[in-house]
C-alpha cells in the first residue's frame, strides 16, 4: 500500500535492494513520520533465477537440489516445505485416518451398530498393511530419522496408497 505524500513532513526512505551476499534481496519503501513508520511497501523478486522454468521438466526428486537455492539463508526451511507440501496437498495422513477409524469402530459398537464396527476395522487394517509394507511393523514403526527415514519405500508402495 502506498500512501499519498501530500504531507511535507513525511519522509520516504528506499531501503535496498542489497547484494545477495550481504543482507538478502529485499527492497522496502518506507514512509516515515519522524521516527514512526507510517507505511512499508515490500518489493520482492530481486533474486529471480527462473526456478519455476527449471522445475517444469523435472520430477520433484530431481528438483530437490534446486530448492536450497531459493533462499540460501533458510535451506532447511525450503527443503521442508517442498517435501511436506505434496503430502499436505494430497491429504496423505494415514496415521490420522487409522486413529480416527480406531475411535469410530468402537463408537459404532457402543451405540449398537456391530456391523459397521467390522467394516471400519477392515479399512483400518488396510492402512496398517501399508505401514507394515513400508516399515516392517504394523505399529511402533521406528521409521523416521533425523535427516530422513530408515529405508526407502518398497517398489509399488505409493501405487498401493
Amino acid at each position: 500500500m502506498t500512501l499519498p505524500t501530500t504531507r511535507k513532513d513525511l519522509m520516504i526512505v528506499n531501503m535496498g535492494p542489497h547484494h545477495p551476499s550481504m543482507h538478502g534481496v529485499l527492497r522496502l519503501i518506507v514512509t516515515l513520520d519522524g521516527e514512526d513508520v507510517i507505511d512499508c511497501e515490500p518489493i520482492l523478486g530481486y533474486l529471480h533465477r527462473g526456478m519455476e522454468k527449471i522445475a517444469e521438466n523435472r520430477t520433484i526428486i530431481q528438483y530437490l537440489p534446486y530448492v536450497t537455492r531459493w533462499d540460501y539463508l533458510a535451506t532447511m526451511f525450503t527443503e521442508a516445505i517442498t517435501v511436506n507440501g505434496p503430502e499436505q496437498l494430497g491429504n496423505i495422513q494415514l496415521s490420522r485416518i487409522a486413529s480416527h477409524l480406531l475411535w469410530l469402530g468402537p463408537f459404532m459398537a457402543d451405540i449398537g451398530a456391530q456391523t459397521p464396527f467390522f467394516y471400519i476395522f477392515r479399512e483400518r487394517e488396510l492402512v496398517y498393511d501399508l505401514f507394515e509394507a513400508a516399515t516392517g511393523m504394523r505399529m511402533m514403526h521406528n521409521f523416521f530419522r533425523i535427516g530422513g527415514v530408515a529405508a526407502d519405500l518398497p517398489y509399488g508402495w505409493i501405487e498401493n496408497v
